[in-house]
Formats: C-alpha cells, structure tokens, sequence
C-alpha cells in the first residue's frame, strides 16, 4: 500500500484512466447513431462469437453484429447441435426398437415414439446453448447488435435493423465471419416440407414413410441416419463413387457404407439426379449414371437436399471497399486471415479450408490474436473431422489416396475393433483404427478412425500430430484398460513395427 501511495503523478493518471476504461467496460455499452469500435464481427456463429469474446478478452472494444435473432449461426441453431441431439435421441430409439436392448437383457415392453418430445429435447438443447453465448457476450463485454450488417467502408459498417432503421459503426478493424448456407440443387425448389434442406430435415412433424438423400456426404448420412433410426426408408443418391464426401480414406467409407447398409440405409453411387416432381402419391425422383444412360424412376414421400454448402456474402458490401471473391465464392484471404483491405478480415465457410465449426473457431482466436500483435499459424493437416453416426466416422491428416498421389513413402497399421476388450464388451465393436506413418521416419501422416467413440478419439491422434509424433511414440505411451483409445496404441504399435499384440 505504501508504494501505491509514493506513485508519480503520471502514474497515478495512468492508473485512473486504464481503472475508469475496466469500469466502463463493465457497463452495458448504449450506442448511439453513429457508434467506435475497435473490432466490428459480422456473424456469431462459431467462428465470429469466439473471436468476439477472444477480442474483448484481450482489451478490443468489440461488436459484434448477427442478422439473426439468436446467437450461434447455423451450428447452434440449424446445424451442428441440434443434429447431433437428433442423432444421439434417435440411436436410442433404434438400440430400443431393434433387437439390440434384447440382446443385452433389457425387455421394454410396447415401444412407441413421441417425435414432438424428441424435437423438444432438441429446442432445449438449441435454447440453452444460443442463451449461453448471449451470458458469454455480457460476460466479456462484447456488444450485441441485432440487424444485417453491410460494409460501407474500410472502418465503417452500417447496420439494418429490424424496424428498418440504420446504425452506422465507425471501427478500426473488420472481421467477416458469415459462415455458409445451403447449397441449392438446379431444378429444385425447396418448401421445408415435401423438398427440404437440412434445416428441415431437423424439423419434421412426421416420419416419412419414404425419404430420398441427394448426396451422402456428412451431412446427407447423419440426418438420413436420424429418420432410418426413426423408421423412414431412406435412399441416398450420390454422384461420386462413394460415401463420406471429400476427405473421408476409401478404406474406411467402403466399410462404413457395408455397416450403414447393414443398418438399413441403401445407397446408389456414381448417380446423379436429373428431376424431382410432386406427385399425387409424393415425389417422383429421375436418375441416371454420372456418366450418363439409362434412367430410372424412384419414388418418395420427402426429399432432402444435401449436396453441400456454400460461402454466404449476400449484401455484405464487399464491393465497396475493392474486396473480390475467389472462383467459389470465398473471401480470399492472407495467412493472418487478411484480405487485400489491410483491416478487414475474413475466417471460417467464407474463406478457404474445411466448412467446420471447431475450424472457424480457431481461425476466429489466431485472427483477433494477430490483430493484437501476436503470432498467427494453423496447421490445416491437423483439423480433424467427425460423422456423428453410429458407428461415428474421424479422421485427421492424409488419407492412403492423397499420400499415393504425392508420391509420399508410407506405411499402415490397422487394428479392428473386434479385437478391443472395452468394444467387445459393450458389444459395440463395428469398425476399426488405421495409423499411416512415413516408412522413413515413423511420423505419424494420419489417422482414420471407424467407430462408436471415434469423434473423441480423434482428438488424441491430433494432438500427436500437432507435436509431431511418431508412431512409436503413441505406441509407448500407456493407454487405460480396459478402454477403445487402446485400439489406437495397437494400431500405432503396427504401423511403428509391423505387429500389433492383440491382433
């Protein structure tokens, strides 16, 4: 106390004035027509959200602008979150329904499905989560604005409110985080109801006796799993050879299809969908090879789109400041998330990389970090990637196929969950791990992962690849029994040495 009280007089107004900006940040922040900011994020999805509270964490004075009425962007709200509520709720039913609680001792009796309490389930999840992120903005000071916002200027962003009234933000810097929306299908116009896209298809009131996927990619084989758990036919039409989408190892999209066929869910591949008319009984759905020939005709009650995403710019202004998107319509962008206007920036589906939430967000965090002054580097080869079905599908690094076409020595080690106490005793053991190392120098190039616990596991192998592991180095490391990430050690074991020792 005796130091605080010889300080200089310099000092001392440092002091009041760093004491007075902490005590106004700890204030709701009232803004007027025309408002400052230091950063202005455009977007709260997981991307722009996290480097909203990441900005302000480290002294920005930020805003944060969402055209929508919840926070969350399309992962909280119509995507990655209810999905897999949806997803987890459903295989209950299936294990239920099935002959699968039988086989393991539990009779239930009459089984009947209450889909409006499942989709409440649901809406709570959504709820509580998006409410969490609004706790989150008060929390770290963050400034909410409800409205589109358009870029005007290099440091200006104007804001159309709901009740048609416009606030302008003059700021120092700009982050684009808008995410992506659907991608359309040509010829199809989607009603939420008879033609939906994935945001119907977490909505339904119903289950559809019949249901048509176009493409099987992420997106199209979780929700397809939802309904087919739920007691819907479900068929996926698929313009590529096989299912998973880009990114997936051929090796494990073979046997995950075998086990999904298994399930119930049947597959055409290397088809493409030509039409799709209403008719008096449903939905007439022409098909033909990918490479073109005969056609045929399939039949159903709903059809869901599910051909991909893509970047959403609509009337972000990008045009005023001399910003041009790329050939795909994203924001193109330096390795400090830059554009060519030094202080406007851009992450997440709106610029290159993998559409991912766990992606934006650590673009969001290294964007902020780098306006601030500090290091900015993201190795893109250790983002994994998770199907949230049952047996779930991870991966990060390189598959076989792109290690092949790089001409890259390498080397495999696959260990089959059959052979794993913990899956064998949970009678959950569809699928196996595969390690592919570099034949020179052991290090790990990536791991693919087939099964119940995959999307967890995953972490694991990426965290081995973030520090630049070898093989042998997770093989040595001691793994809990009885557990399904000892699967992983013996499949590190083999690829490190060539054996595994329970297989």
């Amino acid at each position: 106390m005796q130091g605080l009280t010889r300080c200089s007089q310099p000092l001392r107004v440092k002091h009041l004035l760093r004491s007075t900006y902490t005590s106004l940040l700890g204030k709701s922040r009232f803004f007027s027509a025309t408002d400052n900011a230091d950063l202005v994020v455009i977007g709260s999805g997981p991307g722009g959200y996290v480097a909203a509270i990441k900005a302000a964490q480290l002294g920005l004075n930020t805003v944060c602008v969402e055209k929508n009425k919840t926070l969350g962007g399309t992962c909280l709200n119509v995507g990655c979150i209810p999905s897999k509520a949806l997803l987890n709720n459903s295989f209950m039913y299936y294990q239920a329904k099935s002959t699968d609680f039988a086989n393991r001792g539990i009779d239930v009796g009459e089984l009947k499905l209450n889909l409006p309490k499942m989709m409440e389930q649901k809406s709570n999840a959504v709820n509580s989560l998006t409410s969490g992120v609004a706790h989150l903005f008060k929390k770290n000071k963050v400034t909410h604005i409800e409205g589109h916002g358009t870029i005007t200027g290099k440091n200006e962003v104007a804001v159309q409110q709901q009740d048609g009234k416009e606030r302008k933000i003059q700021t120092k810097n700009i982050l684009i985080a808008t995410g992506s929306e659907v991608t359309p299908f040509k010829g199809i116009e989607i009603d939420e109801e008879t033609f939906i896209s994935s945001t119907g298809a977490l909505s339904l009131k119903t289950v559809p006796d019949r249901m048509i996927l176009i493409g099987a990619g992420v997106i199209g084989v979780e929700l397809g799993s939802v309904w087919q758990r739920l007691g819907s036919q479900v068929t996926a039409i698929e313009y590529l050879p096989n299912i998973g989408g880009a990114g997936i190892d051929l090796d494990v999209s073979k046997s995950f299809q075998r086990i999904l066929a298994k399930q119930g869910m049947k597959f055409k591949l290397s088809t493409k969908v030509t039409s799709a008319v209403k008719t008096s009984t449903g939905v007439s759905v022409s098909i033909e090879s990918a490479k073109g020939g005969k056609s045929d005709t399939l039949e159903c009650d709903v059809v869901l789109v599910c051909i991909g995403r893509r970047p959403y710019t609509k009337n972000l202004g990008l045009a005023n400041v001399g910003i041009t998107l790329d050939q795909y319509g994203r924001v193109p962008v330096n390795e400090r998330f830059e554009t060519n206007v030094p202080n406007i920036y851009a992450i997440g589906d709106c610029v290159r990389g993998p559409m991912l939430a766990h992606k934006a967000e650590d673009e969001g965090i290294l964007c902020v970090e780098g306006i601030t002054g500090q290091a900015v580097h993201l190795d893109y080869n250790c983002v994994p990637s998770v199907i949230y079905t049952h047996p779930e599908v991870a991966w990060v690094g390189k598959t076989e196929e792109q290690l092949k076409s790089s001409n890259i020595p390498y080397k495999v080690g696959k260990f089959p969950l059959a052979a794993n106490s913990r899956a064998k005793t949970n009678a959950d053991a569809d699928g196996f791990i595969k390690v592919l190392g570099d034949k020179k120098t052991d290090r790990i190039l990536g791991v693919h992962l087939l099964g119940s616990g995959a999307g967890e596991l995953v972490n694991e192998a990426a965290l081995a690849m973030e520090y630049g592991a070898a093989c042998e180095d997770v093989a040595r490391v001691c793994h809990a029994h009885p557990t399904v990430s000892e699967a992983l050690r013996e499949a590190s074991m083999a690829a490190s040495i060539g054996s595994a020792i329970n297989f």
